[in-house]
């Protein structure tokens, strides 16, 4: 039995243990111990017949015990034991992308939901979101996931952590494979494009034959629509399909760039080759001469320096200048996620977040910011528990009093999203005034016609104590395409009145765009990037943000949250001067 497989036997076991109920201590040592076995460079049989399994970090002898009977008998009884308590639809709910086995014991015990059908039934009435820690945004995601399963040719796809999940998990399983030389996430997945159809992976072996083996065993797969020598297509049980090539050493960095793409960029690579006398493809550089000499570049590194180009990133290559920049000299130093300093758009327990302030700060200090902005929904949005006056005052007391504790090793600024009503802002002038980062945005009428949503932007954006105008233009990729709004006129107004405009990093928003950011820095509006995270694994959100702001070409220099603590605060002061 492979490593992975007792993994997947591992993992499996903890998923059983959440979905009846068991104390999650349990399941998160099983699942430490899959971690722990997937990444052991010597075959865990060898281990278990040496009687080492208990040297292996995270596995006492419980553990090693499990793993014992299941090398020697193929089975973990107590696995058995469980399978059999759970209802047998409740395994069709795991399947659903975004509902994981706590998510879906919690359905369960609480609303009765054993079955694809009871789910959908339940998100479409609105139930889901009355239950500890959900939300519309969950039921969104479930009824998107449904969608999928039931109706694969629609080919709905994933939203970019999603994909990003299945990709790293998938690269790192083929990692582990001794066989496997280099291993890397390709196509629209590491171009971190906002939604992903295929998953693409690019891998390098002298033993094609022994490593396609081991990718058509992974337990997610249902079926295989392609099964060569070189391309192996699986469809993951979810219901998106993951595309492997196969490729020589040798070959591998002229494949990986070719299967990254875009195709566009590509040809025009190709081109520039042409130029040279050579023919490129996913197997290197062919000579078009008698001669026939092929070249096949260490790196993706080298390819680009052959072609005359300095490495592009692969955020960049949609033939949208960057061959001409490349040329140029003039390809911009894109910001990195190490580049960010704080984060300006986070909720908290006060409204609909599921942290309280202080277990979010100290999740930031650990990413390593200066600051955050707890900006919790205003009084309006009673649906999010909105913050009536008084409780506005207690949580900015509180927050005063974390920072003058002067332990969380982060400053926590005072923040709102303030709703943009009709004729006003959700709170008065003078209740702004004292808020360090006031954050606005639109969460009603999105049927209004473009000229009333944008008096409403534009009444938000020309307020002195506004500083940041959230998900502008209202979308929810695959559910909702936003309000009617003017970027154009946006993007003047923000330059004009000094409001940054958010890339907002929720999967599910990535609002601004890419396109529409890179427009808005090329004509001088200051951008954010923030995570709207409602749970403290939600900060990672971050990651996608600072990925669209790459391909919009942004540089650290035009964030506003790569600023230092003293600068933000003198952005902050500054903006409110000049109104």
């Amino acid at each position: 039995m492979k490593n992975y497989e007792v993994a997947w036997a591992l993992q499996e076991l903890a998923d059983l243990l959440d979905l009846t109920g068991e104390n999650s201590f349990k399941s998160r040592a099983y699942r430490v111990a899959a971690r722990r076995i997937q990444a052991l460079p010597k075959d865990i049989s060898d281990l278990y017949r040496e009687g080492r399994l208990t040297e292996i970090d995270g596995i006492g002898t419980a553990i090693a015990q499990k793993i014992g009977e299941l090398l020697t008998t193929g089975e973990i009884s107590l696995a058995q034991r469980l399978r059999e308590q759970i209802p047998a639809g409740l395994f069709d709910v795991l399947t659903v992308p975004g509902v994981g086995p706590k998510r879906a014991y919690q359905f369960y015990r609480e609303l009765g939901i054993d079955s694809l059908s009871k789910l959908k039934e339940a998100a479409k009435e609105r139930k889901l979101r009355r239950l500890k820690g959900m939300g519309s945004k969950i039921e969104s995601t479930v009824l998107a996931g449904i969608e999928r399963i039931e109706n694969p040719e629609k080919k709905r796809r994933l939203l970019l952590n999603t994909a990003d999940y299945y990709g790293c998990l998938f690269k790192d399983r083929l990692a582990q494979h001794p066989q496997v030389t280099e291993v890397a996430v390709a196509g629209s997945l590491r171009r971190m494009v906002e939604t992903i159809g295929d998953l693409d992976l690019v891998v390098a072996t002298e033993s094609p034959q022994e490593v396609a083996e081991y990718f058509k065993s992974f337990p997610e797969f249902g079926e295989l629509v392609a099964n060569g020598p070189t391309k192996i297509s699986a469809i993951h049980k979810s219901g998106f399909q993951v595309d492997l090539r196969i490729v020589t050493p040798q070959e591998y960095p002229s494949a990986l760039l070719h299967f990254t793409g875009s195709a566009d960029h590509n040809i025009r690579l190709r081109q520039l080759a042409k130029g040279k006398g050579f023919r490129l493809s996913e197997y290197g550089l062919e000579s078009t001469t008698d001669s026939k000499e092929v070249v096949t570049p260490a790196s993706e590194a080298a390819l680009y320096a052959f072609l005359g180009l300095p490495y592009i990133p692969p955020e960049l290559r949609e033939d949208r200048g960057e061959i001409e920049a490349g040329l140029a000299g003039e390809l911009p130093k894109l910001v990195e996620l190490a580049d960010i300093r704080g984060d300006l758009h986070i909720h908290s327990c006060w409204s609909d977040g599921g942290a309280t302030v202080e277990e979010l700060a100290r999740a930031a200090a650990q990413r390593g910011y200066q600051y955050i902005a707890i900006c919790d929904h205003s009084r309006s949005l009673k649906i999010a528990n909105g913050l009536e006056l008084e409780r506005l005052k207690r949580q900015h007391a509180d927050i005063a009093e974390l920072n003058a504790r002067g332990d969380l090793g982060i400053t926590v600024l005072t923040g709102i999203e303030v709703d943009i009503l009709d004729e006003r802002l959700d709170y008065e002038d003078d209740v702004l005034a004292e808020i360090d980062v006031v954050v606005a945005s639109v969460h009603s009428g999105f049927k209004q016609p473009l000229e009333r949503i944008m008096a409403r932007i534009e009444l938000a954006m020309r307020n002195p104590h506004v500083d940041i105008l959230a998900h502008p233009t209202g979308r929810l990729l695959q559910r909702r395409s936003g309000y009617a709004v003017d970027m154009n006129r946006v993007i003047d107004l923000a330059v004009e009145t000094g409001t940054a405009l958010e890339i907002n990093s929720f999967p599910d928003r990535l609002d601004l765009d890419d396109l529409t950011a890179r427009k808005a820095l090329q004509r001088g509006a200051t951008i954010v990037i923030n995570t709207d995270s409602h749970h403290l694994e939600q900060l990672a959100y971050m990651t996608y943000g600072v990925a669209m702001a790459r391909r919009a070409w942004a540089g650290p220099g035009q964030i506003l949250n790569c600023k230092d603590l003293t600068s933000l605060r003198k952005w902050l002061r500054d903006r409110g001067s000049t109104h």
